[in-house]
């Protein structure tokens, strides 16, 4: 393990820690070295170990024990593989998100709750337009009335893998606001809605494939230039 640099320390110590687990150095469900073990091995402060220990657990990697230590929890680093996603094109970007938005649509439709439906009729109301609120807003609102289909999916690991894609997600949606691609209209998104509320799966699964089909043609015909 190399020691931790001086710039921006508790990055560092936690970069240096997350190759361990990545390496398979340490094994998933292995206990990791006590804080005073691991400041000494980064040569940094106990604090800034345990700063660095606490940036691990939010991402998934360890989970802390009352009592009895910290333990390696995934050997799957969350970060690197959203870097990786957002270095994709946004032809591939498109598709991942029209492959989970289309199952989410499918599964909310046979899984939705009265609740469901009223909050996404109430984001999709809120959504408003990039010329009244600004680029910005828009994607965050848009980001959100897609999400809560993917809630109403009831599927947890779904929800999770939607909100790992957020990022990559959001830089899609701002390529198709600088003129060069078609972004869905209001009506696309009222027949997502709609479709998921009449319960028919195909029906929904179908919704989200016209939505996203002007897109993926627009830039199909883009790449072939």
């Amino acid at each position: 393990m190399q020691p931790a640099t001086r710039i921006n320390l508790a990055d560092s110590a936690a970069s240096s820690l997350r190759a361990e687990i990545v390496s398979g150095r340490w094994a998933v469900g292995a206990r990791i070295p006590n804080e005073a073990a691991l400041a000494e091995l980064l040569s940094v402060s106990r604090g800034t170990v345990r700063e660095a220990v606490r940036a691990l657990v939010s991402q998934g990697l360890l989970e802390t024990r009352q009592g009895s230590g910290t333990y390696v929890r995934s050997a799957v680093d969350p970060t690197a593989a959203l870097e990786r996603v957002k270095r994709t094109g946004l032809r591939d970007q498109w598709e991942a998100r029209a492959a989970l938005d289309v199952e989410a649509a499918r599964l909310a439709a046979l899984r939705h709750t009265p609740a469901d439906l009223e909050n996404m009729r109430r984001l999709l109301d809120a959504r408003g337009t990039v010329a009244d609120i600004g680029s910005d807003a828009f994607i965050r609102r848009d980001i959100a009335f897609h999400r809560s289909v993917v809630e109403a999916s009831g599927n947890r690991a779904m929800i999770e893998i939607y909100d790992f894609f957020t990022a990559a997600i959001a830089e899609a949606i701002q390529a198709t606001l600088g003129g060069d691609l078609p972004e869905p209209d209001q009506n696309a998104h009222v027949a997502i809605v709609e479709a998921v509320a009449s319960g028919d799966p195909d029906r929904a699964a179908a919704s989200v494939r016209a939505f996203m089909a002007p897109v993926l043609l627009e830039l199909d015909r883009l790449l072939a230039q």
